[in-house]
């Protein structure tokens, strides 16, 4: 017999995404009667359904039978979709930002560098974090931020659900600083960053060939074995860099390091170059809608930035850096939107809208590695999957039901609650600002 689910809601909700018991896991959930999206870049399914089992998608699209037993959800007229997946953020990192103790995107007075390793630091109680999961984001990249070196350590992949292990895959990869940031950081040249990347690099090859003592002091142990990884090529290293000539430079290095696992965050000026970022077969996650020149590294910032890297075949996703990048990941999908706008623009490059969405599902996924197991809706992929009441890429669509790893999400957070608070007040109910 099928079932239709209860709507949980509150403390109740929370309580069974944190309790959940194996024979939940096991039931099979079916979403039907929606316009389905896989998020592979293919078009949306009408009347599609998705069946979850087990934490994990086991089927999608249309005219799929349904076991016995099931149970049903239905969206018809609602659009289903995997998770949004934020392709560079600090979620989880930050409460306030100016507030040294919140915050915990970088360690700018440890003696270490690459050998930080982000997710301990992760905190699923950052209210950023529910904010962001109401919003449909499931899964993002988190990144450290530089200190006093170029290498700023070891990222994560996280998860938003509301649980005590927001940690999909520590040490998931390298993030490195270049162009004008790193340049500052390694000396105040970029000579002086190029030199100490090749120099970190070789004293971590010499490291992995028996040598353990430093005498340059650029590295410590723990910092030489963060760094074998990436210079073995088992690792990916986002690099950090926006100008058309620092892209070139930081292309060339794999003339040296033939196995690093480039990908390129920002690249605000990926499109000048974007011929030659094909040819290398080097992947970028862009920031969006740069298009002021607000350094001299991004005096060729246009919002036709991913739409010239797509039309030149570089795989391209959507990220955030330093762009309200550890609280505002719900823009992802206003940006998405945005370059879908962009095609009906004379003279702009942007996406489609499968491409787009694909942007800030999919396409991250595969880019930082975790695609056979994350960011679409293919059967065996992990059951992030969310409801929306119109189109995902809309300003005014609401995500009314989110499920990470198969679980059904509460959607409560404090700015909902300050929302309702101070929507309605009555006398008395606040204290008054002044008395006459």
């Amino acid at each position: 017999m099928k079932r239709l689910l209860p709507a949980l809601t509150g403390a109740a909700l929370l309580l069974a995404t944190c309790t959940f018991s194996p024979a939940v896991l096991a039931q099979t959930t079916a979403i039907t009667g929606g316009k389905v999206v896989i998020g592979d870049g293919s078009d949306p399914i009408e009347n599609g359904t998705v069946l979850i089992r087990g934490g994990n998608v086991v089927a999608a699209g249309a005219n799929m039978p349904i076991p016995a037993g099931t149970d049903i959800i239905d969206a018809s007229g609602k659009w289903v979709t995997p998770g949004l997946f934020a392709g560079f953020s600090r979620i989880g990192l930050v409460e306030v930002s100016a507030v040294s103790g919140t915050n915990d995107s970088s360690a700018g007075g440890s003696d270490f560098n690459a050998g930080l390793d982000i997710a301990p630091a992760i905190d699923p109680f950052r209210s950023a974090v529910a904010i962001n999961r109401a919003a449909g984001i499931t899964r993002a990249v988190v990144a450290p931020g530089a200190g006093k070196n170029m290498f700023a350590g070891q990222g994560a992949i996280a998860d938003l659900g509301a649980d005590t292990d927001p940690v999909t895959k520590a040490r998931a990869f390298q993030f490195v600083e270049f162009g004008e940031s790193g340049a500052q950081i390694s000396g105040g040249s970029r000579s002086a960053s190029h030199l100490t990347f090749r120099a970190m690099l070789r004293e971590a090859a010499d490291y992995a060939a028996g040598r353990d003592d430093f005498d340059d002091g650029l590295l410590r142990a723990e910092d030489a074995k963060a760094l074998l990884p990436v210079v073995q090529g088992r690792s990916k290293l986002l690099v950090h860099v926006e100008g058309a000539n620092d892209i070139l430079r930081v292309i060339e290095l794999k003339r040296d390091f033939p196995n690093l696992q480039l990908v390129l965050v920002g690249a605000s000026e990926g499109w000048r170059v974007a011929d030659r970022l094909a040819a290398a077969k080097v992947p970028v996650i862009a920031s969006a809608l740069n298009d002021l020149p607000e350094s001299f590294e991004k005096l060729g910032a246009t919002q036709s930035n991913i739409g010239r890297l797509k039309q030149a075949g570089v795989e391209v996703a959507i990220g955030m850096i330093n762009d309200n990048d550890a609280h505002q990941l719900r823009y992802t999908a206003q940006y998405a939107g945005n370059l879908v706008s962009l095609t009906n623009v004379p003279g702009a490059s942007g996406l489609n809208w499968n491409d787009a969405f694909a942007a800030i599902t999919s396409k991250p996924a595969e880019i930082i590695g975790v695609g056979a197991t994350h960011g679409s809706l293919k059967p065996g992929l992990a059951a992030d999957v969310v409801i929306w009441d119109g189109d995902p890429l809309e300003l005014s669509t609401i995500a009314q039901s989110v499920y990470v790893d198969g679980v059904l999400q509460p959607l409560d957070n404090r700015q909902a609650r300050l929302r309702e608070r101070y929507r309605t007040p009555n006398e008395g109910d606040l204290p008054k600002a002044y008395n006459r």
